[in-house]
């Protein structure tokens, strides 16, 4: 019994949650003299953030390189991003279900909280691109400029044409590029474990620093909206995503969620899909069994780009907002929600922070945006929660993915 104790004690997930029920508990008690241990959390993310970018760029390269070989390789990139749009979608339209099911939105007061010290929001901050200006804007003019300033998009379009451009030199000439470049991510998988020593005191950190600056006071105006949002989130991840694992590919249902639990609390400390993603790669390729190609491939993209976590909050919030302004919601109503919260998800970047897609959303479906900074203080606790499902998501696409990859 000792030995199973020790041997519990001793896995990084494990250590993570007490951290985060430490950090919780002391910064509840603290208050806003918990703020004392954010430099902890910062340098923890710091060093994260120091490996995601180069990781990013190397491991999709190696992927696309990889994949480049199969003669179904198009038809993973295909089905790829065909997931991620399609959960993304379901996952608004489950969003709307729920919003009108369970009604969060009525019988709020909100006037006596929507403080003026609270984050502003305007019209400007909801404008999101055109069709052409999206595109155009991925390709990076100089992909140097792109590295230095985190343009993941922009290194995602490089990363995968030169990967592609890989496989298409004649002889055996790109071989040893790509064997060079399988022993750089070897070599970023053992930083990052050494990274992943700290997490617990990173996390501690970041708990103590949220709990002590908000608080829970603020929960108590939304807490039906933040009910409805973690039962659509637990719907999502413990059953829409296993089922898809175990119909789709090789793992089954019950494998996959306790194969999860490591990345899915990394990424509630977190709050970051980028910052989570070397724990998500190391889950998949070494307790999944998801071949390092697909891995390579799959997840970054899914860290920058699948965001079903995200839809979820943006159908829950125009639906919470309506039902406090007494709107009444049309068709082509719900299809600009759901039509602007998938596109909105898809492009919102793998970071945390007060995501204000949600404006744009407000704005399509003509509902007013007064009440946002309402949220804004609890943003950190919704986005630690969609974040868990945001690579829940990555991980299953991955999965299934590689069972089509094994085929060929």
């Amino acid at each position: 019994m000792t030995n199973k104790t020790n041997k519990l004690m001793r896995n990084i997930g494990v250590q993570v949650v007490i951290a985060m029920i430490i950090g919780a508990a002391v910064g509840f008690i603290m208050g806003e003299d918990a703020t004392v241990f954010a430099p902890l959390g910062t340098l923890f993310i710091h060093l994260i953030k120091m490996l995601v970018i180069p990781l990013v760029l190397v491991s999709i390269i190696a992927g696309a390189a990889s994949l480049g070989d199969s003669p179904k390789a198009g038809k993973v990139g295909i089905g790829t991003f065909s997931f991620f749009i399609l959960t993304s979608g379901v996952a608004v339209v489950l969003a709307l279900v729920l919003g009108n099911l369970f009604q969060p939105g009525n019988g709020i007061d909100f006037t006596n909280h929507a403080s003026g010290d609270l984050m502003q929001v305007t019209e400007e901050q909801g404008t999101l691109p055109g069709v052409m200006d999206t595109f155009i804007g991925m390709i990076p003019t100089n992909v140097f400029e792109s590295l230095t300033g985190g343009n993941i998009l922009q290194i995602l379009v490089f990363s995968i044409f030169f990967g592609i451009a890989l496989t298409k030199v004649k002889g055996d000439g790109a071989k040893p590029i790509v064997a060079a470049l399988n022993t750089i991510i070897d070599a970023f998988v053992w930083m990052i474990n050494c990274v992943m020593i700290i997490a617990p005191i990173g996390v501690f950190g970041l708990m103590a620093d949220s709990v002590g600056t908000f608080g829970f006071d603020a929960l108590e105006v939304v807490l039906k909206l933040f009910i409805v949002f973690v039962f659509a989130i637990l719907l999502f991840g413990f059953v829409f995503f296993p089922l898809l694992v175990h119909f789709f590919s090789r793992t089954s249902a019950r494998e996959f969620i306790s194969k999860m639990k490591k990345p899915q609390v990394m990424a509630l400390s977190t709050a970051s899909s980028m910052a989570t993603l070397p724990v998500t790669m190391e889950t998949c390729e070494e307790e999944l069994k998801v071949s390092k190609p697909t891995a390579s491939f799959v997840l970054p993209l899914g860290a920058t780009i699948n965001m079903s976590g995200n839809a979820i909050y943006y159908g829950l919030v125009a639906i919470f907002f309506a039902q406090m302004y007494n709107i009444d919601l049309g068709i082509a109503t719900y299809a600009a929600i759901i039509f602007t919260s998938t596109l909105g998800a898809i492009g919102q970047a793998g970071v945390p922070g007060p995501s204000f897609l949600v404006v744009a959303v407000l704005l399509a479906a003509g509902i007013p945006i007064d009440g946002l900074p309402l949220l804004f203080a609890l943003d950190r606790v919704f986005d630690m929660i969609r974040t868990a499902l945001n690579i829940t998501g990555d991980a299953a696409c991955a999965v299934i993915m590689d069972k089509y990859t094994r085929e060929d």
